[in-house]
């Protein structure tokens, strides 16, 4: 799995630091994601998938290996 965010498209909500933390972060300043790992473990991928779901601006983008 690799995993991309989109900065621009991020409003902050925060939705996948709290579903996948070995994966996203905050930015301190202004709550926009960062990506913290873009090919996480296997293990990781069902919180990943569950993150981008919920994303409200569809910020996170999937590409399934």
């Amino acid at each position: 799995m690799q995993v991309d965010v989109d900065q621009v498209k991020c409003t902050g909500a925060g939705q996948c630091v709290l579903i996948a933390p070995e994966v996203f972060d905050q930015r301190e300043e202004d709550g926009i994601v960062e990506l913290l790992n873009e090919s996480p473990a296997r293990e990781l991928h069902d919180g990943v998938r569950e993150a981008a779901l919920i994303c409200p601006a569809a910020a996170i983008h999937l590409a399934e290996a």
